[in-house]
């Protein structure tokens, strides 16, 4: 049955208001093997088997940043179905706001950067399916293709 299966990967997008400014979250990616050197948003992971998506989103915050969020504090905002050379992925993204803790690099050999952004000068260097990701929360669009255009 493994020809049925994609993987599936929490994103989650954290944001706070600064000065009446959305300000986002970004991390540094490096030895990923995926966007290294680029900004991405600040934590992410593989659903593990029996897990739930919001259970896998609270993981990832605190193994990646050292903060605690409960499951119920994470909203979903969009899914992509993504093409990444031979793989297809499931993303479904997920916004927290509402959390314990000051977030943190974690896992140094993976992120070499973590900082906050505001919403309107998101570095050019954002992975390109993160982008779109932001253009679908700011607009409310719950689904995207992405990756499939040759």
């Amino acid at each position: 049955m493994d020809k049925f299966r994609a993987p599936v990967a929490v994103i989650v997008l954290i944001t706070r208001m600064r000065g009446g400014r959305r300000e986002v979250l970004l991390q540094r990616r490096q030895n990923t093997g995926f966007g290294d050197g680029m900004w991405d948003f600040s934590c992410s992971g593989h659903v593990e088997d029996g897990e739930s998506m919001t259970r896998a989103c609270a993981r990832e915050c605190s193994e990646e940043l050292s903060i605690a969020a409960e499951a119920e504090n994470f909203s979903f905002f969009t899914i992509i179905y993504k093409r990444d050379g031979k793989i297809s992925y499931v993303n479904p993204y997920f916004h927290l706001t509402k959390y314990a803790g000051e977030p943190r690099i974690n896992e140094p050999d993976k992120c070499s950067a973590l900082e906050w952004f505001d919403e309107s000068a998101l570095p050019e260097d954002l992975l390109p399916d993160r982008r779109e990701a932001y253009r679908a929360f700011l607009n409310g669009k719950p689904f995207i293709e992405y990756g499939w255009q040759k």
